[in-house]
C-alpha cells in the first residue's frame, strides 16, 4: 500500500462519520458501484486521473451513478475518487473498505458483524464442497450469490449478507477465507475493536477467551474480538496475533526454538 493510499484512506474513513447512521442500502450501493468500476477500466483510470479536478470526477460519478444509487453512497464515492490513490487495484480496495465500513455503521451496536463473518468463514473452510462452490474461478458469479442468500437467509445479519456477496461478486483474485477474514477485521475495526487471531491445539473456553480478552485489552487500549483457529500442530499453549505482532506461546514453537539451541 502507497502512501497515497495510507491517506486516501485516512481521509475518506473520517467522510464517513460525518453521514451519521446510514441506511444499509447506502453500503450495499457502494459496493454494487464498486463493482462497476472494477468491470470498466476506462471508468477506473477517469475516476483517480490526477488531472482531473475534484468538480470534474463530481460530475463523472453524477454522470455514471446519480439517482441510481443512495445518496450517501454517491457522497462517499465522490469523496473517494476526489483524493489521490497509489494505483487502481488500492482505489477498489478502498471502495470496498468503505462499503464494509458503511454496511457496520448501518447495522448498529446490537449487530455482532464480525463475529458472523468469522463464524461464516469457519463454516466455508470447514466444508470442501462449499469453499470449492464459492471460491471457484469456474463458477458463475450470480450463482454465488444465490448461493450467499440462502446460505444467511435465517440468522445471519442483512450486513453480513451484503458484504459477504459482495465479495463472492468481486473476489479480485482472494481465497474466500482470506475475503471474509479481513471483511470481519474490518467491520471490528470500524466498531473500535482489534482481531486477536488465536491459534490452539484445543478450543478455548469462553472464560478462557475471555480472561485473554482482558489480558490483550489492557495492552492496547481498544475492544478484542477474536478468530480463534484449532490447530493440533501446536500441540499446546496459544499463538495469538494482533496485526503484525505475534504473541507465540505454543509448544510447538518453544520446541522448535529448542531444536535451533541445541542444533547451534
Amino acid at each position: 500500500m502507497g502512501s497515497a493510499t495510507r491517506e486516501a484512506l485516512t481521509g475518506t474513513r473520517a467522510a464517513l462519520a460525518a453521514l451519521g447512521r446510514p441506511e444499509l442500502q447506502a453500503a450495499d450501493d457502494l459496493l454494487a458501484a464498486a463493482r462497476v468500476i472494477g468491470e470498466s477500466s476506462q471508468l477506473r483510470s477517469a475516476l483517480i486521473d490526477p488531472e482531473a479536478d475534484a468538480a470534474q470526477k463530481r460530475a463523472l460519478v453524477d454522470q455514471v451513478f446519480g439517482g441510481r444509487i443512495a445518496p450517501d453512497a454517491v457522497s462517499i464515492l465522490t469523496t473517494a475518487a476526489s483524493v489521490r490513490w497509489s494505483s487502481q487495484d488500492d482505489f477498489l480496495a478502498g471502495l470496498e473498505d468503505l462499503g464494509i465500513r458503511l454496511a457496520a455503521i448501518a447495522a448498529g451496536d446490537g449487530v455482532d458483524l464480525d463475529a458472523e463473518l468469522f463464524s461464516f468463514e469457519r463454516t466455508v473452510g470447514g466444508d470442501a464442497e462449499l469453499e470449492l462452490a464459492l471460491g471457484s474461478k469456474l463458477g458463475a458469479p450470480a450463482a454465488k450469490a444465490r448461493l450467499v442468500e440462502r446460505l444467511l437467509d435465517r440468522g445471519a445479519a442483512p450486513a453480513t449478507t451484503v458484504i459477504v456477496r459482495h465479495l463472492v461478486l468481486q473476489p479480485r483474485g482472494r481465497r474466500i477465507g482470506e475475503m471474509l477474514k479481513h471483511a470481519a477485521a474490518v467491520a471490528a475495526d470500524q466498531r473500535g475493536y482489534d482481531v486477536a487471531t488465536v491459534t490452539t491445539a484445543v478450543p478455548l473456553s469462553s472464560e478462557q477467551l475471555e480472561r485473554l480478552g482482558r489480558s490483550l485489552a489492557g495492552a492496547s487500549g481498544r475492544g478484542i474480538r477474536f478468530d480463534t483457529i484449532v490447530d493440533p500442530a501446536v500441540l499446546g499453549g496459544v499463538r495469538v496475533q494482533i496485526g503484525d505482532d505475534v504473541i507465540d506461546g505454543s509448544v510447538a514453537s518453544r520446541l522448535s526454538s529448542l531444536r535451533q539451541k541445541l542444533a547451534g
